[in-house]
């Protein structure tokens, strides 16, 4: 399981990890009949609470406000130091380290939401060699005409030798508060909402050299999912299933307890290590080299190392997960949420396996054993009678990885915003938060796919 539901967090946030080939094409699975995912989707996607956008073409990124960045074309654009704009000093919080740093800025144009949010999360993909960093922030426009501060979304490496990749605890200007990862509006009953951003993306290096920063995505997911304890059922529409690698996080109990106290609470970085498998990817033994020669699959101790965020002192910061997929040659990935298990089927027809996060009680989920604050799942098809396959990280070895649960349970668990703990008291549900990660140049099935569920 997850950790537990943090002070500074207003939902149970947790994340993922993966890796993938190059190709576009995705792994072979055991296909049945699939939804037709040629068919328009148009008035779906306009009913949809959830506005994802990114930037990742060259075009966008020449539209950017760039402070010494640079946007390079090729087969994945992205923006890079050019000249630096100038040095800054960073005192890092978690070690107490000052040093300098040159720093380039690139400021995404105003995004207009298509839906007026009671939260944002954002996401980037990059590249930081060692010497390198970045920080992302978001600034926006309330419906009644006021803007927020410039609030920093995350300061994130791919290592942890320069800096210790961290979120910002107490921004807040009394109307909106960043939780962790997640900007939220402090009273949405007030009928406040951001009706617009923008981000801004600060690379950094150190002086005298030639390194650089290379980001290929940054984007955000505004929503604004109404509260409900229980959503409509959706009807059946697909069966299939994908063969995803299946690993349990329980066998990691008590490794690297400097990581969230260790293996029990890592199911982000589980579930997530299920896909980079699927899509063909693999750590190499020089990066699998400081992990206990004894332990079972050290991919998973690993992929928990490479997540952590030392504010939030867990592996479920959602963006830094979705990072460290992106830093696997031919992976993208994206934080963002589904409206509807129809929208998984969709993905699943694809190939495209997601994983999902939702919390529940022992009794709200026949067959799982447990109840949680929050967990990750990692869905990876669907029965006959329209059941949920998951491969769940909280079972006891990996050859039970693989469960079915009921249609009905899983849908209301993972979609409604609102739920009872076992205290009797209303506490958050995660509203069909999913992050999603998929070649980074998808095949035309797979766009349709992600197109549909409002992913470009």
């Amino acid at each position: 399981m997850s950790r537990a539901q943090q002070p500074s967090r207003r939902t149970v946030l947790t994340a993922a990890v993966a890796v993938a080939v190059a190709s576009g094409v995705a792994p072979a699975s055991a296909a049945a009949q699939r939804p037709d995912t040629e068919a328009d989707d148009t008035g779906q996607a306009q009913a949809r609470p959830i506005d994802y956008h990114g930037w990742t073409t060259y075009r966008e990124w020449r539209l950017g406000a760039a402070q010494g960045v640079r946007a390079v074309a090729g087969a994945r654009p992205g923006v890079v130091i050019g000249a630096p704009a100038g040095r800054t000093d960073y005192t890092d919080p978690h070690t107490g380290t000052t040093a300098t740093w040159e720093y380039a800025t690139w400021t995404a144009p105003v995004h207009r939401l298509t839906v007026p949010a009671t939260e944002v999360v954002s996401s980037w993909n990059a590249h930081t060699p060692e010497g390198t960093w970045i920080q992302v922030e978001l600034q926006g426009t309330y419906s009644d005409g006021t803007g927020t501060p410039w609030y920093v979304m995350g300061r994130w490496a791919a290592g942890d030798q320069d800096i210790k990749r961290t979120s910002v605890d107490g921004q807040t200007d009394g109307k909106s508060t960043i939780w962790t990862d997640t900007f939220a509006i402090d009273d949405a009953s007030t009928g406040l909402r951001l009706t617009s951003y923008r981000l801004r993306l600060t690379l950094y290096r150190r002086p005298g050299t030639h390194l650089t920063p290379t980001v290929w995505r940054l984007g955000a997911m505004g929503s604004d999912i109404p509260d409900r304890f229980t959503v409509p059922a959706s009807t059946p529409g697909l069966a299939q299933e994908l063969a995803v690698p299946r690993y349990s996080q329980e066998i990691h109990k008590g490794q690297y307890p400097q990581y969230d106290n260790g293996g029990e609470a890592w199911c982000s970085p589980t579930s997530s290590q299920m896909i980079v498998e699927y899509w063909g990817g693999r750590l190499t033994p020089e990066q699998l080299s400081w992990v206990d020669p004894s332990y079972a699959d050290p991919e998973v101790d690993h992929a928990a190392r490479f997540t952590y965020d030392y504010q939030y002192e867990g592996c479920g910061n959602w963006p830094f997960n979705a990072a460290y997929a992106a830093t696997f040659q031919g992976i993208q990935g994206v934080v963002t949420r589904l409206a509807s298990l129809t929208d998984l089927e969709t993905l699943i027809a694809a190939g495209i396996p997601a994983i999902t996060s939702q919390s529940f009680l022992k009794t709200e989920l026949t067959g799982a054993g447990y109840g949680t604050s929050g967990h990750l799942m990692t869905v990876i098809g669907f029965t006959a009678d329209g059941d949920v396959i998951a491969n769940d990280p909280a079972s006891p070895s990996d050859d039970a990885v693989r469960r079915v649960y009921l249609r009905r349970e899983f849908e209301n668990i993972w979609l409604r915003t609102k739920r009872y703990n076992a205290s009797g008291k209303v506490v958050s549900g995660t509203g069909g938060v999913c992050y999603l990660y998929f070649p980074a140049h998808p095949s035309p099935r797979q766009r349709k796919a992600l197109a549909a569920v409002g992913v470009h």
